[in-house]
């Protein structure tokens, strides 16, 4: 381990170097961050799973830079020219992008204008020109002429060319260059010549600028988007243009300018003047501009990804339904509404069709097949799914007079089809066509979101902000990070789970997760966690990973249906012994948890936080962490967005949350938009400290633009 990486990893994140150096020596031997958040707190300080997320993508970066740093020194070693000052400079460097500059004047080229002329033997006539000399250019180049260079104009512009790459690969000027961006950048945007009508979407960038710093990400992603689909170009510069060149000649130049008599093309100064020109509008500029703009684009990424991975931790941890007897319902209208009945498991008991809307206008038989099949299954709740005809079939549903009372919800619908379609839909239910997958799907999700939406691509789930413009790697591995941590977080049935959710939980996998599934199959339900270790290829380690995630409602030992490790499975006992008690006893009488000195059980490995967890899961065995869902109507006199007036204050939900504000589902196909200049009476930085995704607000409709089917809202409460 490099004590280096510990140092400024703990300095990035403002935490000890002892939490960095124990973290990563768990992620060496094969720790899962669920793990460690959850049953290591003592080793790292009670990290959590943000934090510990972090020490392990740094640790990553610098390992990574490690390799770039050996491969650059094993280059210019190759070459001869590593010098003992420019060793330390690589091995002391900390920045990729620093330890390029140092790399780039040896960096193996093609054909370049410099390399040609150095070809040509005119390296000594540029650094003639580099040290101001005080004689006569001209004269200087005459002796260069022949041999492959025809003219004196042709020296010099050789040796200029030579004194432009030199300075342009100038690993402090780059430093400089780029602080000089990235502090006085401002972002400009012009409208394509006859691209007006087909970008009119980005008719507010048609003619833009703002300074780089201050662009917000969501902004600086729609102008790249819109300068990668031909409508607009965009370029950065300093705010003064001739900001970079002052700077240059500063270094390059400095107080020597007027030391010279000559004028003209035959002062060094000039040349000088005229290479370091070129330097930065031909090599330096488009360099930097490209740089300093791929910076800002990866904090915007990063900022895109962090809204979207909220939104779907939120979505994933929203409250479940549970156990029930579900009747689900794809809503549509030529179609017909594809009807479901789910056991309180899940499982498909029934599927049929209705037609209830135009143009069949069945509505009578409808009724009444629907209130056979709720008498029938024993429906408890009929999910409704959100889409096209959504509205339309709970206003229907809500004028049958069900034998039993009956609760409805409205479920999102948002990558529905995309399961039905997919390999894992097609797995589960080969024998039915895609609607009948898709009215399963949105029961399900009503049961368990969690459970459900895993199966589903979360870029499909309608949560995301420009989330095909962002980095594609980063997006999905902080999706799965998401995903994993959630899964984990609530824990998992170990004997109804499916492999897909198996796979997300901590220590298993794609393979082991299907080696359980399999097991399973041929030998029934687990009885306990210790018989996971029967299931091929789970040996010890995958064991310590999983096991405390994994939920066994039922089972013979209580504690197999909590969070509790195994491995503190003796320490529970001896609580319960001390007491004089079963374990069953020590968990259904909380006067005698009470009683219990946890600073008696303290041990080296086993400190406070853990025994805290412990009795927290003792107190709610097989608690499921998410709250109670809550059933949610729309106001029934809006159907459409020609129903709205302004000034109206509607219930609505919190259907996607962004960077500039949040769009709210008010009942109707289109959602509105409650900007963060709408969020409250203070500046909002941050929408998401004000909203949650599907949070149950109330909003006033502000302006309606039906040209563009845009609505502005108002957040009156949250």
């Amino acid at each position: 381990m490099n004590n280096k990486h510990v140092e400024l990893i703990a300095l990035e994140l403002h935490i000890k170097e002892w939490q960095v150096e124990h973290a990563i020596t768990l992620f060496q031997d094969g720790a899962t961050i669920p793990f460690v958040s959850r049953y290591r707190k003592e080793a790292t300080g009670s990290l959590d799973e943000v934090q510990l997320a972090s020490v392990k993508s740094l640790w990553n970066n610098f390992q990574e830079l490690d390799k770039r740093r050996s491969a650059i020194l094993k280059s210019i070693e190759e070459q001869d020219k590593l010098t003992p000052e420019l060793r330390s400079a690589i091995e002391n460097c900390w920045q990729m992008n620093r330890l390029e500059d140092l790399y780039l004047p040896y960096r193996p080229k093609r054909k370049t204008r410099a390399s040609v002329a150095r070809g040509k033997g005119l390296e000594p006539l540029a650094q003639n020109l580099m040290n101001l000399e005080q004689k006569d250019c001209l004269e200087m180049a005459e002796a260069y002429v022949g041999k492959g260079v025809e003219s004196v104009d042709e020296a010099l512009s050789g040796a200029r060319d030579i004194v432009a790459e030199t300075v342009s690969e100038n690993a402090q000027l780059r430093q400089i260059m780029r602080q000089i961006y990235q502090k006085e950048g401002v972002l400009t945007s012009v409208v394509q010549k006859g691209k007006e009508e087909e970008g009119i979407k980005y008719r507010n960038y048609f003619d833009y600028s703002e300074t780089i710093t201050s662009m917000a990400p969501h902004r600086l992603l729609a102008l790249l988007r819109a300068h990668n689909e031909g409508i607009i170009s965009l370029g950065l510069k300093p705010h003064q243009d001739s900001t970079p060149l002052v700077a240059m000649e500063r270094m390059f130049i400095g107080n020597r300018k007027g030391m010279t008599s000559m004028q003209g093309p035959s002062s060094s100064l000039w040349q000088m003047e005229q290479a370091l020109t070129d330097a930065y509008r031909r090599l330096i500029h488009p360099s930097i501009e490209n740089e300093v703009l791929n910076f800002y684009k990866e904090k915007a990424d990063k900022e895109s990804i962090k809204v979207f991975s909220e939104n779907l931790r939120q979505l994933l941890l929203a409250p479940p339904l549970g156990q029930k007897r579900v009747l689900a319902i794809d809503p549509g209208f030529r179609t017909g509404c594809k009807v479901v009945c789910l056991s309180a498991q899940g499982d498909l008991l029934h599927n049929d069709t209705i037609y209830p809307h135009p143009p069949q206008n069945e509505r009578a038989t409808a009724m009444r097949k629907v209130s056979q099949l709720v008498e029938a299954y024993k429906t408890e709740v009929i999910a409704v799914g959100n889409g096209t005809a959504g509205r339309e079939t709970e206003q229907f549903l809500k004028k049958i007079a069900f034998p039993h009372k009956v609760q409805i919800f409205s479920v999102s619908e948002d990558g529905a089809s995309v399961y039905s379609a997919s390999t894992a839909g097609r797995e589960e239910f080969p024998e039915y066509d895609v609607t009948v997958r898709g009215a399963v799907s949105i029961g399900r999700r009503l049961m368990d979101p969690l459970a459900e939406l895993v199966k589903i691509d979360p870029k499909s789930l309608g949560i995301g902000q420009y989330q095909h413009d962002v980095n594609q790697t980063l997006l999905k591995e902080s999706l799965d990070q998401t995903v994993e941590f959630c899964v984990n977080h609530v824990g998992v049935n170990l004997n109804t789970a499916s492999l897909r959710l198996l796979t997300y939980v901590s220590g298993l996998g794609p393979v082991l997760a299907r080696n359980i599934v399999e097991f399973r199959k041929e030998n029934g339900p687990f009885a306990s966690r210790q018989a996971l270790k029967k299931v091929p290829r789970l040996g010890d380690k995958a064991f310590e990973q999983c096991a405390g995630f994994l939920r066994i409602p039922g089972a013979e030992d209580i504690l197999d249906n909590t969070g509790v490790h195994p491995e503190s499975y003796p320490l529970v006992r001896r609580m319960a012994a001390d007491l004089g008690i079963t374990i069953g006893q020590l968990i259904e009488q909380e006067d005698l948890r009470r009683k219990i000195d946890l600073s008696r059980y303290i041990t080296p490995v086993t400190g406070m936080p853990t025994l805290r967890d412990i009795m927290t899961e003792l107190d709610k065995p097989g608690r499921d962490p998410r709250p109670v869902i809550k059933v949610w109507e729309f106001e029934e006199s809006i159907s459409s967005i020609e129903d709205l007036r302004e000034g109206m204050v509607l219930p609505g939900i919190v259907s996607n949350v962004t960077n500039f504000g949040a769009f709210v589902n008010i009942g109707i196909k289109q959602d509105g938009l409650v900007h963060v200049s709408q969020m409250g009476e203070k500046y909002v930085r941050d929408p998401l400290k004000v909203v949650k995704l599907h949070e149950h607000v109330t909003v006033k409709v502000l302006k309606i633009d039906l040209e563009r089917n845009r609505i502005q809202l108002h957040l009156e409460r949250s």
